[in-house]
């Protein structure tokens, strides 16, 4: 990696390009493309055609802090399970909100996703797979639609989200989504590089399943 991509991305916190990382175990919210941006853009299509929705994203988003904070685990997944608190807390049957959150959190901000893109991180990304590194997304949320959004939704060797199936059954920063990652992948935790966004999520997860971190800023 050329020192003008890491300014462009984020500084690493570990040799990320050194022959010991068999694989990357990649985040996607705010680590494949620009987070401020696209919260932006969709705060501004939410006051415009989804006001009546914004109470119940809060309740949503406010859920999610507190399971990630909890580190319990939850079955079938913390995303049901934030479903159920978010629905109770914002007084909407469970149905209703599970379709609310579809649109205004998985589908509608596709378009702001692949407009704003971390183009330089997906040529890494896949510049490594072909020379023959092992990928992995790991995702706290739904992760397929927004990777199709993207135009990567093959780009990874396997891909661990919270709410679809086979994800993991704590949010991090426990290690599990990036523990079953490294074994789904068959590589050993030390030799895995992850790549994210938060330091109290991605990083502190990485440091308790053994693997380096790389701090996308």
């Amino acid at each position: 990696m050329t020192k003008k991509s890491q300014e462009r991305e984020g500084a690493g916190e570990a040799a990320h390009d050194s022959p010991e990382h068999r694989a990357w175990l990649v985040d996607l919210d705010g680590t494949l493309y620009k987070p401020l941006f696209v919260k932006l853009a969709m705060g501004a299509e939410l006051a415009l055609f989804g006001r009546r929705h914004i109470s119940a994203i809060r309740a949503f988003r406010r859920q999610h802090e507190l399971i990630r904070d909890a580190e319990r685990e939850y079955l079938p997944s913390p995303y049901e399970h934030q479903l159920k608190l978010a629905a109770d807390d914002c007084g909407l049957p469970l149905g209703e909100l599970r379709g609310v959150v579809a649109e205004w959190m998985v589908e509608r901000p596709g378009k702001w996703i692949r407009r704003f893109a971390r183009s330089s991180l997906l040529e890494e990304i896949s510049a490594y797979r072909r020379a023959g590194g092992k990928t992995a997304l790991v995702s706290d949320y739904p992760a397929s639609s927004k990777l199709k959004a993207l135009g990567l939704a093959s780009a990874f060797d396997t891909v661990v989200s919270n709410g679809e199936p086979s994800g993991p059954s704590r949010l991090k920063p426990a290690p599990d989504g990036f523990l079953l990652a490294a074994e789904r992948l068959d590589v050993p935790p030390q030799e895995c590089l992850v790549i994210g966004d938060r330091k109290d999520a991605d990083g502190l997860a990485a440091s308790r399943a053994g693997m380096a971190f790389r701090l996308i800023a």
